[in-house]
C-alpha cells in the first residue's frame, strides 16, 4: 500500500542509519535497540522493493537507489527543522537555533569572543557554530547563516557587505636579526616565508605574498605551508619566517614587527549570506544587526 511505503518513522530511522553508516551508531541516536533499527529498514526496503544497503562486514554503504532517497530525505527532514524553528520564534522574541558558518581563523578569533554579548542580548536563541575553510550549502541547510571572505556565488542567497579585512606583514624581530629586513617588496624573494597550504579557504590573493613584486609572474616558493591562519601566525612568532594575516588576527599582539607596513596589499571583502526564506526571521535579523554593530564598532580590518 503506497501510505505505507513512505512511513514517516521508517525514513526518520533509515536517515539516521545513512548518517551514521551502522545500525548499532543509529540505535544509539534513536535510542532503539541494533535489531529494531534492522527490522525498520528490511521493512523499508521490503515495501520500496529496493535494496537502500550494501551490508558488509565494515558497515553500510547506501546503494543507488539509497543515495537518491537519503538526499531526499535530507533535504526534507532540514526544511522540517527550518520551518519549526520559524513557527517557534514568538512575534514578539527572536528564539530558536541558529546555525552559523564561517571561515576557522575568523570564528575563533573574532566571532567566538563576541559571541557573549549577542546570547546575553538574546537569551531565547542558541547559536550553532560550524567552523570550516570551505563554503558549507546553505541551500541544503548546512547551516542557517555565513560570514563569507567572498561574495555569495548562488544567486538566490540574500547579501550584505559587511566591511573589509586588511593583512600585514609580520616578522618576529629574532628572525630579522639573523635575516634581515626587506626594504622592498622585491627583497621577499631572499626571505623564508609562510604560506597558507592545501584546501585553502575561498578566499582571493590568500597567499598574495607569493606575487607582490614579483617580476618575472612566477610565485615565490615558501618555506612552510600550513592550512590555518592561527598556525602561520605561530610560525611567524617562533622565527620560522616572515608571513601575511589578516589584522583581526593580530589583535593587541606584541612583540612582532609589522614589514613593509606602507606597501599596497588586497583586501578581502566580507559578507552576511543567507537563504532568500530566512529573509523575514527575526533570528536572523538579530544576529546581522549584532555583526554590523560590532563591526562598526570595531572593525576588524582596523583592530
Amino acid at each position: 500500500m503506497t501510505g505505507q511505503k513512505m512511513d514517516w518513522d521508517k525514513l526518520r530511522v533509515f536517515h539516521a542509519v545513512a548518517e551514521a553508516g551502522s545500525f548499532t551508531h543509529a540505535g544509539d541516536t534513536l535510542n532503539l535497540s541494533q535489531s529494531a533499527v534492522s527490522r525498520q529498514i528490511s521493512a523499508l526496503e521490503e515495501s520500496l522493493a529496493v535494496p537502500l544497503f550494501h551490508r558488509h562486514a565494515r558497515g553500510l554503504i547506501l546503494t543507488e537507489q539509497g543515495e537518491a532517497l537519503n538526499r531526499t530525505v535530507r533535504d526534507v527532514f532540514a526544511k522540517l527543522a527550518m520551518t519549526e524553528a520559524l513557527l517557534a520564534e514568538s512575534k514578539e522574541k527572536p528564539a530558536g537555533r541558529l546555525k552559523v558558518t564561517t571561515t576557522h581563523s575568523f570564528g575563533v578569533t573574532w566571532l567566538a569572543p563576541r559571541l557573549k554579548t549577542f546570547l546575553a542580548a538574546h537569551p531565547d536563541v542558541s547559536v550553532t557554530l560550524l567552523l570550516d575553510d570551505t563554503d558549507l550549502d546553505l541551500a541544503m541547510r548546512e547551516a542557517d547563516v555565513a560570514i563569507r571572505m567572498h561574495p555569495p556565488r548562488q544567486p538566490d542567497l540574500v547579501q550584505r557587505h559587511l566591511g573589509e579585512i586588511r593583512s600585514q606583514i609580520w616578522a618576529s624581530p629574532e628572525y630579522l636579526k639573523t635575516h634581515g629586513t626587506p626594504r622592498t617588496p622585491e627583497d621577499l624573494d631572499n626571505h623564508n616565508l609562510i604560506f597558507f597550504g592545501d584546501r585553502k579557504p575561498p578566499v582571493l590573493d590568500v597567499n598574495w605574498l607569493a606575487e607582490i613584486g614579483r617580476k618575472d609572474g612566477t610565485p615565490r616558493r615558501g618555506i612552510l605551508e600550513v592550512n590555518s591562519l592561527q598556525a602561520i601566525l605561530i610560525a611567524v612568532r617562533a622565527g620560522i619566517g616572515i608571513g601575511a594575516v589578516p589584522d583581526y588576527l593580530v589583535q593587541d599582539q606584541t612583540g612582532l614587527v609589522n614589514i613593509l607596513p606602507d606597501i599596497k596589499k588586497p583586501n578581502v571583502d566580507m559578507y552576511f549570506v543567507y537563504p532568500e526564506e530566512l529573509r523575514n526571521s527575526k533570528r536572523v535579523s538579530v544576529f546581522r544587526d549584532f555583526l554590523v554593530n560590532s563591526i562598526t564598532e570595531r572593525n576588524p580590518a582596523k583592530s
